[in-house]
């Protein structure tokens, strides 16, 4: 597929998808991606990565790294949202731990839109199978469209 239609086809899709558009992906967070994570990033603090260690701590048992759920926001991002855009900010808090194995369901709401500029604001929140809210934050995005025209009426990238 030539980039001008992926543009095309990206730009139909995106023009599609307005505020209170939501999309839900559930994953499961593996011991793999924890210790794939811990080499990417060079963070091998024990909590993540041995289970006596952790079970020493007041959770019992290993966390997941907290910004693996960031990368999965991202993501989820290029997946429901456009890819081809760039995913420009986020804040994130985190709220519970995330074990090893647990199912966790995002949720991303677009909040605010403004399509002539590209620019958009998405509601993100991260979720265990029971419920419990394990991360929370708001993601900007810049639409594919706008980033390959330079239409985001965004300062350019540092």
């Amino acid at each position: 597929m030539s980039s001008s239609n992926f543009l095309e086809e990206e730009n139909a899709r995106q023009q599609q998808k307005d505020v209170g558009y939501k999309a839900v992906i559930k994953e499961v967070i593996t011991d793999k991606m924890v210790r794939l994570f811990a080499e990417m990033s060079g963070d091998y603090n024990p909590i993540h990565l041995d289970d006596a260690y952790a079970a020493t701590t007041i959770f019992k048992k290993r966390i997941a790294h907290g910004m693996i759920l960031g990368a999965l926001i991202s993501r989820c991002l290029n997946q429901t949202m456009g890819s081809g855009g760039v995913y420009r900010a986020q804040t994130l808090t985190f709220k519970n731990p995330v074990f090893i194995d647990d199912e966790i369901t995002f949720e991303l709401t677009i909040t605010k839109l403004h399509k002539g500029r590209g620019l958009g604001i998405v509601e993100t929140i991260a979720k265990k199978a029971n419920g419990d809210i394990v991360a929370k934050g708001e993601a900007t995005i810049v639409m594919a469209a706008n980033v390959a025209a330079g239409t985001s009426g965004a300062p350019a990238a540092e």
